[in-house]
């Protein structure tokens, strides 16, 4: 299961870049309009070059969302990933980020709101308890419908 504030942190990182990026443009626009260089550091003024900002502007775009993307899909497969379960094979206990193995309905009832009531299925009472008759309605209707 995701830990409370994942989900929140993998967004803020998203906003984050978003803004840098924007920040960047934003940042070539008003070089363009106001003309920094001459500002503050006296250089010659400069016309101003649509074309060449309009053209940076849409390269910095495009590999602003490339990126984003990409940082998407990395949250996603870490969510995907930090989900799988280690199982023991034998006795099904699980084992969390510590090494430290729980029982199954220890560890999802500790971080859910899961409730556990055990049962047996039909086919280990059939392996475990040959000789009882746990589920007559079973045959019954087996016999009802043949």
């Amino acid at each position: 299961m995701e830990s409370p504030g994942r989900e929140s942190v993998s967004r803020r990182v998203l906003v984050y870049e978003g803004v840098a990026f924007l920040s960047i443009i934003l940042f070539i626009w008003l070089d363009e309009l106001l003309d920094l260089p001459r500002i503050f550091f006296g250089a010659e003024a400069t016309p101003i070059n649509w074309r060449e900002s309009l053209v940076e502007s849409v390269v910095i775009a495009i590999v602003g969302i490339v990126i984003v993307y990409y940082t998407h899909r990395i949250f996603e497969r870490m969510k995907y990933l930090e989900g799988i379960l280690p199982v023991c094979a034998s006795c099904k206990k699980i084992r969390d980020q510590e090494n430290k193995w729980h029982q199954i309905e220890s560890y999802i009832r500790d971080r859910t709101d899961a409730d556990f009531s055990h049962s047996i299925c039909p086919e280990c009472a059939a392996r475990l308890y040959p000789g009882l008759d746990l589920f007559p309605e079973k045959k019954k209707t087996k016999g009802e419908s043949g």
